[in-house]
């Protein structure tokens, strides 16, 4: 028996296999961006809606481990809560099993001639909708391809002697075996770290022949829980709820192989009834057609069984991890660093986790506006508003940053025209607002100069700073509920209120041109009157700019 042989044909096949998936996954994504997009913005804490959404999204995004490494992020950030994290966790158990009915659908010499059909839509089609049709036609060809290589590699295996009676071994019939079989197909899916790929391997081996549907269905319970080391790798580094939201993937996993474990072949049998034909018959050409419907069949009423019995139980889990998962004696901050390779995140769903980072950096900067005219009015320098302006223009520039890495990541993805007018439309928001932040801050610095050099402003001075700070903070918190409450920013509504605030600008400096002229003012309060007013100017502009951003990206509403 040629080993190499078959190790570079399994190897070969398996590649072919985790691009197809990867084409496959970004196909979906694209074709489904706007769904996804919604589900994830209506997210609620009815368990229910969060098991459907995780369900619905990991049958777009083909991958689990996609999902819960988001859900993981998504708590890192304060986006999520535990409670409903661990609901899209379990929805997305029973949304990857799609996988397997995928791929056991028996059409694998037909693998070709997929990938031939969809060459013509995929480069000589002008229509983005019917290119994404061939990239996911495409990517099925490359699927079933990967598996055919694979099976046909395998089949040297039903015979030969050393494979066999290492597989005595792993044959599940009784306990030790049946401990053994998922302890193996736990640790192949650790070292992958794709169940999907390990799914692959095992419909592969089975139904060449080389092992059997016992033997298979040990080996998937294994790789559910193999799977879930992807989730508590990327929540290493994470806060609290994060490392919760990984640890409650892997107690749920867990805990359902346990307990399957305990009626192994009751549950064998059930997958044999349900299913047509004989899971273990061979046909004349050594092969076993039925096999791979019982594995896909057998993985769908693990995770669809383990769900049904955990979910009203949601609140004792979510109480067992935090229990493994202690809170830490400070108080953490809530980031978006910690969310692993953004590269392979749906663009769809990164999106809606950079539009909701946006909500929270819009807030923060309404609040930022609101202590900065607080430090204004107030008659003396007050340390503890400095504190909180300097410590909120550090977070919305920390907050800047990592939106713009996270969605340069994302812009490395393949996206529709529609998809890339939002990522640029978040990026620019972004910018937006944390110069304005800035302006709010140097706002105070001037303030606080003319604090330190011992002069006031008149009477009439203050009022016109308040007016002008009154009306700047009127046009921004205009733009920003709308963004914060998805609602349509009309820029045409919004010109005129534009030029009347140049107008205020243009009376303040005439008034303050006849004062100085007049000798009211010291040069040094002159100077600081003239910086404040310039900066109330280019608060109002990168107000504008962050309108006509939003208004760029469609609104970057969830319904558009």
């Amino acid at each position: 028996m040629d080993w190499f042989k078959l190790a570079y044909t399994v190897l070969g096949g398996l590649g072919i296999f985790f691009y197809g998936m990867k084409m496959l996954s970004e196909g979906l994504q694209a074709a489904a961006s706007q769904w996804i997009r919604k589900a994830i913005n209506t997210l609620t804490t009815n368990r229910f809606m969060a098991v459907l959404v995780g369900l619905g999204v990991t049958c777009f995004v083909q991958s689990s481990s996609i999902t819960t490494v988001m859900v993981v992020g998504f708590v890192n950030a304060g986006l999520m809560d535990l409670s409903q994290a661990i609901g899209v966790i379990l929805g997305a158990n029973i949304g990857t099993t799609i996988t397997g009915w995928i791929i056991s659908i028996k059409i694998g010499k037909y693998s070709l001639l997929l990938i031939g059909l969809s060459i013509f839509p995929l480069l000589f089609s002008r229509n983005e909708r019917i290119s994404q049709v061939g990239r996911v036609v495409f990517a099925l060809g490359m699927v079933f391809l990967g598996l055919e290589l694979m099976s046909g590699a395998f089949k040297p295996l039903r015979t030969n002697e050393e494979f066999l009676a290492m597989m005595q071994y792993f044959s599940a019939a009784d306990l030790p075996s049946l401990l053994g079989t998922i302890l193996i197909g736990c640790l192949l899916t650790f070292v992958v770290q794709s169940s999907s790929a390990m799914l692959g391997i095992t419909i592969a081996l089975a139904s060449s022949g080389s092992i059997t549907f016992q033997t298979a269905l040990a080996l998937v319970m294994g790789e559910n829980i193999g799977t879930t080391i992807t989730a508590l790798l990327a929540s290493i580094g994470a806060n609290t709820n994060a490392r919760r939201a990984g640890a409650a993937h892997a107690v749920f996993n867990l805990l359902g192989v346990l307990i399957l474990t305990s009626v192994f072949w009751i549950y064998k049998d059930f997958i044999e009834m349900i299913i047509g034909g004989v899971a273990d018959f061979t046909d004349a050409e050594g092969q076993k057609p039925y096999v791979a419907a019982h594995i896909a069949a057998g993985h769908t009423v693990f995770n669809v069984a383990n769900v049904i019995l955990f979910l009203p139980l949601m609140k004792y889990l979510e109480l067992v991890v935090r229990k493994l998962v202690p809170d830490k004696a400070y108080k953490e901050q809530k980031k978006l660093e910690f969310f692993g390779d953004a590269s392979t995140t749906s663009p769809a769903l990164a999106i809606g986790l950079a539009r909701a980072e946006l909500i929270k950096m819009a807030e923060l900067v309404t609040k930022l506006f609101d202590i900065t005219k607080t430090f204004l009015n107030s008659p003396q320098e007050l340390t503890e508003l400095i504190q909180k302006i300097n410590k909120f223009e550090h977070i919305t520039d920390k907050m800047h940053m990592e939106i713009t890495v996270f969605m340069g990541k994302v812009m490395e993805s393949q996206m529709t025209g529609e998809e890339s007018n939002r990522v640029k439309a978040i990026l620019r928001m972004a910018e937006e607002l944390e110069s304005i932040a800035d302006y709010c801050q140097s706002i105070m610095k001037y303030a606080q100069r003319s604090f330190r050099q011992g002069f006031v402003f008149d009477q009439p001075t203050k009022d016109e700073i308040e007016a002008l700070s009154n009306k700047a903070s009127e046009l921004y918190q205009h733009v920003a509920d709308r963004i914060v409450r998805y609602e349509h920013v009309n820029i045409d509504r919004l010109r005129p209120e534009w030029n009347e605030f140049n107008e205020l600008v243009e009376k303040i400096k005439e008034t303050h041109v006849e004062r100085v002229a007049e000798g009211k003012f010291l040069p040094v309060a002159s100077l600081t009157l003239s910086d404040i007013v310039v900066s109330f100017r280019r608060i109002k502009n990168h107000t504008v700019n962050l309108a006509e951003a939003y208004q760029g990206g469609k609104q970057l509403t969830p319904t558009v």
